[in-house]
């Protein structure tokens, strides 16, 4: 149920920043859910590996490059999904971090309804 109600505010996240962001756009909302599937399914497989390789500059940049990779499983989405568009990298970047950011607002919240 946990699961089911975090994607479901994942896609809810996804249409609102694909209703204020000009470079991205998600075509419904199924498309939304269906972006939030696969955005925790690429996050869950290809990122560890991404990160694994690019261990060394991400070292380097004592941590900035794991924003580019977050923009890079943001664009294999965009390649994965009709319906769900990103310019390019530096949107996908900028709708990386928003996403993330609005993700913690709203699961922070799903996790204070719990406590009462």
């Amino acid at each position: 149920m946990n699961l089911l109600l975090r994607i479901l505010l994942s896609a809810v996240a996804v249409v609102i920043l694909a209703n204020i962001l000009p470079g991205v756009g998600v075509d419904s909302y199924t498309t939304a859910i269906i972006v939030a599937i696969v955005l925790s399914l690429l996050n869950f497989i290809v990122k560890p590996i991404l990160i694994i390789l690019t261990l060394p500059v991400t070292i380097l940049t004592l941590g900035l490059f794991l924003l580019v990779i977050n923009a890079i499983i943001i664009l294999l989405a965009d390649n994965l999904i009709d319906g769900f568009q990103v310019d390019n990298i530096w949107w996908a970047l900028l709708f990386s971090l928003l996403l993330s950011f609005l993700q913690s607002i709203l699961f922070s919240i799903l996790k204070d309804d719990k406590k009462l």
